[in-house]
């Protein structure tokens, strides 16, 4: 087991009973003769994304967490399950559909770039590429001559998300969406 101050950023580490990433790590020297250099750790936790901040000793021993990140693809539903495939060995990974409800908001046959995250080989979140294409379903009509940086209106894509588009973008125009912030980023040409 490493020392707090043997890790590094990006490593997965298991603390507290929760599988934690390492985002940033800020090393705190204490001004007193006999201080201790203290490194404070922003985390993430893989199952959930939820933030945690926590403190070590530079002598406090770390757990590694038996972590691996799988390239997969979307496969089938079967009842209330998500069936993902591994793109190198077709392992296939089951996600429960409540488990991954905020994620299917961006996922199709078509989406690539999803990676499965696994804790001892057993799936526990999934990773989405930063922005995915989808098609608008439903939108009031484009207006002619809108300009681009004109007023938004809500639009649906194929999926069910419902984001905020510009008044040019009309039903069946394929467009491009940021996965963390939820948000228009530009039209697609569909060739």
């Amino acid at each position: 087991m490493p020392k707090a101050s043997e890790i590094k950023k990006n490593a997965v580490i298991e603390h507290n009973g929760k599988v934690l990433a390492v985002k940033d790590i800020a090393k705190l020297t204490p001004s007193g003769r006999a201080g201790n250099s203290l490194f404070r750790m922003r985390l993430y936790d893989v199952a959930t994304g939820a933030k945690v901040d926590e403190s070590f000793k530079a002598d406090d021993l770390i757990t590694l967490a038996d972590f691996s990140r799988h390239p997969a693809d979307f496969s089938y539903v079967d009842g209330s399950e998500y069936v993902f495939m591994d793109s190198e060995d077709y392992t296939p990974y089951h996600f429960n559909k409540d488990d991954i409800e905020e994620e299917l908001l961006f996922i199709t046959e078509e989406t690539k770039g999803i990676q499965v995250l696994a804790v001892s080989g057993k799936p526990v979140a999934l990773e989405l590429p930063s922005a995915v294409d989808l098609v608008i379903t439903e939108t009031s009509p484009s207006i002619k001559g809108a300009s681009a940086s004109a007023r938004t209106k809500p639009a649906t894509l194929t999926t069910g998300l419902v984001v905020q588009v510009p008044e040019y973008v009309a039903p069946g125009d394929k467009i491009r969406v940021n996965t963390a912030e939820h948000k228009f980023m530009n039209r697609v040409d569909s060739k």
